[in-house]
């Protein structure tokens, strides 16, 4: 599309079922927010819309795990996961949620037409129904052995082990997940989405108009399923949870996750126009606005054939382009939520986005590492000394160092002020320089525009590094040796170093625009350095090299990024290792849900009885509990040990309020190493056990005693 007059930009709703992972982040919300501040920079009309989703079978099978209700779970993760992506700058004009009304009225509406239409079919059939729980069973409900791959604990929907989709018929041997027992078939009626009577204009649509512009990967997967035959798709489902099928004849329906979920992105339009006193439509009906949806590859069928399906019969715009990126993976082996093998923002968050850990700056450090390893076009892998390397290596050593040196020597050889640039004295390497200022622009806003956001970010850095090799050639600290009887450097030897200077802050300005889509608070410091407002980072004025004005004072030069040291590396390796251990000691029998099976552990190496009479274990009474600030994991306790009142942090806030706990008596190891967590000293440890649910529960005695009592 050329030109479009505004842009409605859609991330993927993440289930509100639990915490999100970096994988998550660097799939669909990172490259989202990118692209969309490069948009505003730009001055375009643009609406960025994102939300949880909040139906689905993955809601109440969380909630069934931490023995509470469905609306609990999404009222407990909802804001959670808003704030991981607000403190990793992803900035969303509205994150909602499908539990609104809002969402449900449109949902409905939506449905409404379609079946009045005539664009929907209803079909009766046999689907697997628990007998001992008198319900149907969702896909989500089904476990049994892969067909692909043999794994025997496949989902009716996916194999989480091959990745392969399912549906329940195709499971071997399938039990229900509810009671345990093997199912029954039992006939049922639902509302379907006759795939198959639109196979020729996505075949049109997909592989003829959009087949060269669209990433390989979406138009192979699209061209598969469309090759494999197109069947009706239900609609609807028989549960209690979700968005009311509005028919008489529906009484115990509801509209099936993945028909409801991106009807998520017009009820989220919807409630921004409210808010903002603007017009929804034109965002959605009409033809010279571009869509775009950023998503997964778990998501290419949904956003690429099922859902342009529906926007189509219901009079809407199609999507422009769907930039749909490959899945990351951790340390050599598949993120995996059930196996805890995965990095969760609100972990990184908790470890370096905090005053003493170096703040906002650390969420620029992970937003650039996952753009750079970005898996735009294959599966990629994150790797902690990847990401140390490419902080120290990358961030520190060319990026910042560049800056740095350039107000240092500002402030040394220029009295802090930006230099004049004297033509006269300019040489090619001073115009060479310019114009690989105006080269990068145009080369980052193509790459920009065409969703290649790791090979943007490789062009920032790299003009970083020509300034880098500039001053290393220019050398003005040895110029500024060429000095009169007075000390000062000559005139002919000011010249040069004005020049040299004057284009490094001027190209230090670009790098602010350039770089402000991808490590927005990087953007923000170095105006705030440079004495500018943001309005310097709209995306016109990169290319220029009058940014600064000759004679304005500029502050002095702070560290954008920090060194990230092994030991912290060592720590995060170890701690991702130890607890997909941790988790491998307790299981749940997958055969039936109701019977909990805790796995035996592995006897650690042999100690003698000297070892363990160095642990010094103590009963002690909570005495009050709080949250930690923007530590959603994390609650401040005091302890009455008998002899002292100690402070202990532990990270049990997600299954304790502070309320529930005061009063309670623990035991802990009072003789541990005092650790700053959030900045708050903790001295000592809880001793907890976990379930094979994942819920924690203290080790306390049976019966009062008194605080400060050995354990032994």
């Amino acid at each position: 599309m050329k030109d479009p007059k505004r842009y409605l930009v859609t991330a993927a709703l993440p289930y509100a079922n639990g915490l999100k992972h970096i994988g998550h982040l660097a799939g669909a919300y990172l490259p989202a927010d990118i692209y969309v501040r490069y948009l505003k920079a730009a001055k375009k009309d643009v609406v960025f819309v994102c939300g949880s989703d909040e139906h689905g079978t993955a809601i109440p099978i969380q909630a069934t795990k931490e023995g509470t209700t469905a609306k609990a779970i999404i009222d407990k993760y909802h804001p959670i996961i808003e704030q991981n992506f607000k403190d990793l700058g992803i900035a969303f004009d509205i994150y909602h949620r499908t539990s609104a009304p809002i969402h449900h009225e449109t949902a409905q509406e939506f449905f409404t037409m379609l079946n009045s239409n005539g664009d929907l079919e209803i079909k009766e059939s046999e689907q697997y129904y628990d007998e001992e729980a008198a319900t149907f069973l969702a896909d989500r409900y089904i476990k049994g052995t892969c067909p692909n791959c043999g794994y025997e604990s496949a989902y009716g929907d996916q194999c989480e082990k091959c990745g392969k989709s399912l549906s329940p018929d195709e499971l071997i041997n399938p039990v229900s997940t509810l009671s345990g027992k093997v199912p029954v078939k039992k006939s049922t009626k639902h509302w379907y989405l006759p795939l198959d009577r639109h196979e020729a204009f996505l075949r049109e649509w997909i592989l003829k108009e959009n087949g060269d512009n669209w990433r390989a990967n979406v138009v192979g997967q699209c061209k598969s399923w469309i090759d494999g035959g197109l069947q009706p798709r239900a609609v609807t489902r028989d549960l209690d949870w979700g968005v009311k099928v509005p028919l008489p004849d529906a009484e115990g329906k509801v509209l099936y996750v993945w028909f409801d979920a991106p009807i998520g992105y017009i009820s989220a339009t919807k409630q921004w126009a409210l808010d903002n006193d603007k017009d929804w439509k034109p965002y959605w009906q009409e033809k010279d606005t571009k869509l775009v949806h950023f998503i997964g590859k778990d998501n290419i069928v949904f956003h690429c054939i099922i859902f342009p399906v529906m926007l189509k019969l219901h009079g809407d715009i199609l999507p422009d382009n769907v930039p749909a990126n490959e899945f990351m993976n951790l340390e050599g082996d598949k993120m995996s939520t059930s196996r805890n093998w995965k990095l969760e923002m609100q972990d990184y968050i908790d470890d370096f986005i905090n005053k003493e850990n170096g703040g906002s700056q650390m969420a620029d450090v992970l937003r650039y590492y996952l753009t750079q390893i970005a898996p735009e076009t294959k599966d990629s892998e994150f790797m902690w000394k990847g990401f140390q390397d490419a902080n120290n290596s990358e961030l520190v050593s060319i990026f910042g160092n560049f800056v740095n040196r350039t107000f240092v020597l500002m402030h040394k050889l220029c009295g802090g002020k930006v230099p004049p640039l004297h033509a006269g004295s300019m040489d090619e390497l001073d115009t060479a320089v310019i114009d690989a200022v105006a080269q990068s622009k145009q080369k980052i806003t193509v790459l920009l525009e065409e969703y290649k956001f790791r090979d943007a970010l490789f062009e920032v850095i790299n003009l970083a590094r020509t300034g880098n090799q500039y001053m290393q050639k220019k050398e003005p600290w040895i110029v500024a040796k060429q000095t009169g009887e007075d000390g000062k450097p000559v005139a002919e030897a000011q010249q040069l170093i004005d020049n040299c200077l004057h284009i490094c802050l001027q190209l230090t300005a670009n790098l602010a625009i350039l770089i402000h889509p991808f490590l927005p608070f990087t953007a923000k410091k170095l105006c705030h350095m440079m004495k500018v407002v943001d309005k310097m980072l709209e995306w016109e004025n990169a290319g220029s090299m009058q940014l600064l004005k000759t004679g304005y004072s500029l502050r002095a030069p702070e560290l954008l990024f920090r060194k990230i040291e092994d030991a912290e590396i060592t720590y995060q390796v170890e701690k991702l290792k130890n607890a997909a251990i941790s988790r491998e000691t307790v299981t749940m029998d997958t055969n039936a849900a109701t019977t909990e099976e805790t796995a035996i552990k592995p006897v650690k190496q042999e100690i003698v009885f000297d070892d363990f009479a160095k642990i010094d274990l103590r009963v002690g009474t909570i005495v009050s509990a709080e949250k930690v600030e923007k530590a959603d994991k994390l609650l401040k306790l005091q302890v009455d040990l008998g002899f002292e009142t100690r402070t202990i942090v532990s990270g049990i806030a997600m299954h304790f309020s502070p309320e529930e706990i005061t009063g309670k008596q623990v035991t802990v190891v009072v003789n541990l190493a005092p650790r700053k967590m959030r900045g708050i000293e903790s001295n000592g440890m809880i001793l907890m056990a976990e379930d094979a649910n994942g819920k924690l529960h203290f080790i306390n005695p049976e019966t009062a005693i008194n605080a400060g009592s050995g354990v032994s």
